[in-house]
């Protein structure tokens, strides 16, 4: 499944949160208990619907996941016409 990215002003942030979910074997559901968030959140960070995410929540995923912050999220440029 591709990264969910969010679009603004000709850059993107692609969530890579499903691809390291699956890597470590675990689910949505479970990352949320583990991190105290509900799963609606969790699932709107997912699918890169979130304008925003607090550090300690990235502190938390990061922490539960065993990876650094660029694991989790990437930033790439629209290409020029």
């Amino acid at each position: 499944m591709a990264p969910a990215t969010t679009s603004a002003e000709g850059t993107r942030i692609m969530v890579k949160l499903d691809d390291l979910l699956h890597e470590r074997r675990m689910t949505l559901t479970e990352l949320a208990e583990r991190v105290g968030l509900t799963l609606a959140n969790l699932s709107i960070l997912k699918t890169g619907k979130a304008k925003a995410i607090r550090f300690s929540t990235l502190e938390a995923i990061c922490r539960e996941l065993d990876c650094q912050p660029g694991d989790l999220l990437a930033y790439e440029t629209e290409p020029s016409i």
